[in-house]
Parts: C-alpha cells; sequence; structure tokens
C-alpha cells in the first residue's frame, strides 16, 4: 500500500512537471557539449555537463509549473489535455504547486551559481537572462512574456540558443557565436511547441485576453508560421553548410554532415497534414496533441543535430 502511494505521489509531481517538454530544453545542452568537444576541441567534464543537465531539467520544471498556476488562476487551460500538468488535473493544489515552484527554481539557480564559479563569469548573463524570461515567462505583471506576444523569443532563447551557449562555455569557458547561430534551426522547432499549444488555445486565450502570435495571427496565419517553423529549420541548416563555402569563406560552415537532418522530414510532413486536417482530424487528438507530436519532432531533429557533430569528428579523424 505505501509503495503504491508512493509511486501515485512522484507521478503526480511528474505530470505536474510536464515531462514531455524536457527534450526541448536538454537537447540544446546536450548539443551544445557536443559541439565544445567534437568540434572546438575541448576536454569533456562529465560532472559539469551532468550539473548543467540536472539544472535545466530543474529550472525547467519550476518554470512550467510557475505557468501552470498563473494560466490556471487567470482562467485559462481549465479542461486537462494530453499534455496538461498537474494543477488542472487537481492532482496538486496552488500552494503545493507555488512550494514546488519556487523550490526548483532555487535549486537549478544555486546549481547555475556554482557551474560559473568553476566555469568563468559569463555563465552569470547567460543563467541570468535565462532565469529572468523563465520567471516572467507568465507572471500577473507587464513582463509577462507570455501574455503579451513574446513567448515565442522567451522559448527560442531559453530553450534554445542560450541553452546551447551556456552548455558550450559550461565545457570550454570560451564564448562563442557557433553554438548560438548553429543551434538557430533546433531553437525554431521549441517555437513550433509553443505555437501549436497556442493555436488551439486561441480560443481560450482570446476570452482571456492573452495575447500570443497564433492570436494575433489566427487560424489562417497560426497555419503558414507553423509550417515556417517545421519546415524553415531544414532551409537555414543548408544554408548554413552552403553560404560560407559560396560567399562567405572566411567563416566556418555547419559540417555537411547535417544534411541527415533531412531524415527527420517524413515527420515533418506527418506534422503538416496534422495540421491541415485540424478541422477533421483522421484521430480525434491529432490537432489537440500537436504540440506534443511536434516536441516529438523536436527531439528527433536534435539527436539527428548531435549525431551530425560526432559523424563530423569521426570523418576528421579518418580523413
Amino acid at each position: 500500500m505505501e509503495e503504491s502511494l508512493k509511486i501515485s505521489f512522484l507521478k503526480k509531481w511528474w505530470i505536474s512537471a510536464r515531462p514531455f517538454s524536457f527534450p526541448a530544453s536538454t537537447m540544446p545542452v546536450i548539443f551544445g557539449t557536443v559541439l565544445a568537444i567534437v568540434y572546438g576541441g575541448y576536454a569533456f567534464k562529465p560532472v559539469l555537463f551532468l550539473l548543467a543537465f540536472v539544472a535545466m531539467v530543474i529550472l525547467h520544471s519550476g518554470a512550467n509549473i510557475l505557468s501552470d498556476i498563473f494560466d490556471y488562476k487567470k482562467g485559462l487551460d481549465k479542461i486537462p489535455s494530453p499534455v496538461s500538468g498537474g494543477i488542472v488535473r487537481g492532482y496538486i493544489t496552488i500552494r503545493e504547486a507555488w512550494i514546488a515552484s519556487v523550490s526548483m527554481l532555487v535549486i537549478g539557480t544555486l546549481i547555475g551559481l556554482y557551474l560559473a564559479w568553476v566555469t568563468g563569469p559569463w555563465l552569470l548573463v547567460i543563467g541570468f537572462v535565462g532565469l529572468f524570461v523563465g520567471t516572467f515567462y507568465t507572471t500577473d505583471t507587464p513582463l509577462a512574456m507570455k501574455y503579451h506576444g513574446l513567448g515565442d523569443l522567451a522559448v527560442f532563447l531559453n530553450f534554445g540558443i542560450l541553452g546551447s551557449l551556456g552548455a558550450y562555455y559550461v565545457q570550454s569557458s570560451t564564448l562563442s557565436w557557433i553554438p548560438v547561430v548553429w543551434a538557430i534551426p533546433m531553437s525554431m522547432l521549441v517555437i513550433a511547441i509553443l505555437h501549436a499549444n497556442n493555436w488551439r488555445d486561441i480560443p481560450s486565450d482570446k476570452s482571456g485576453k492573452i495575447f500570443t502570435i497564433a492570436a494575433l495571427l489566427g487560424d489562417k496565419g497560426s497555419l503558414y508560421y507553423y509550417g515556417l517553423l517545421i519546415y524553415g529549420p531544414f532551409v537555414l541548416v543548408l544554408l548554413l553548410i552552403l553560404l560560407p563555402y559560396l560567399f562567405f569563406p572566411q567563416v566556418p560552415a555547419m559540417p555537411f554532415t547535417f544534411v541527415i537532418t533531412l531524415g527527420a522530414l517524413p515527420l515533418a510532413f506527418r506534422l503538416w497534414k496534422k495540421a491541415l486536417n485540424r478541422r477533421e482530424p483522421s484521430q480525434p487528438l491529432d490537432f489537440i496533441a500537436l504540440d506534443g507530436a511536434t516536441a516529438q519532432f523536436n527531439l528527433l531533429f536534435g539527436i539527428l543535430c548531435t549525431v551530425a557533430l560526432i559523424l563530423h569528428a569521426v570523418i576528421q579523424n579518418y580523413v
């Protein structure tokens, strides 16, 4: 009996943290770390990597629960969906959510401070920006980015380029533009996850006077925007591979091994079909759970980007 209660308790908090979204924040950490090692030539620091990875998961969990608190208080997301957190499902109370969120944000910050102490002061700047964006993503203040059309920018920064740059810095103690620019394609897919969620929630967001990009664009505009977000990364990868060779020889080109990301195109096609058929889906949850399906696409794309870096290193060693 006690064991079943323990499992139930852990499951409640696991659902409250919304783990389906973790790949969106952790893949940039993995990518930035591998980039520093196999491309930058820096020695791998496994303990620091694990700390950075854990800190990102904890901070992301805290930000997710904090977002759920304010969405619930504003009357949004009242109906549970496959990707809902623990508050709307009645698993945890608002008070419990506050305790969990603040605790996670504090623990994640302490880990970040330690990493800055052992790696360098620029990590403080990167971490401060990330913490500010995560904390004020949803609040009852004018700074609430989600409610004022800045949610897409927030996730692009926190769960994209800042994660990659921060992980690169943890391994190298050096700033570089490469982990920023090369992480843009996968960062676009993080926006796609959020946009799929906001697209589905346009009616409730408008009734609650929440101005997301999806609400501003409307249904048809959101369709085109979603297409740009899921197909744009493939175009950008090809440009980052080809343009330096053709026009900017002094700029490091993305390794040609990144063409393997095209292997994720079939999944993009399937997502696009679900988006097109949103009014008459072949399966009831196709559009409702489009954000979760987009998260899986983001995970595959991020894995392929990381594999591309490893393949580049292997080829370089044998050429």
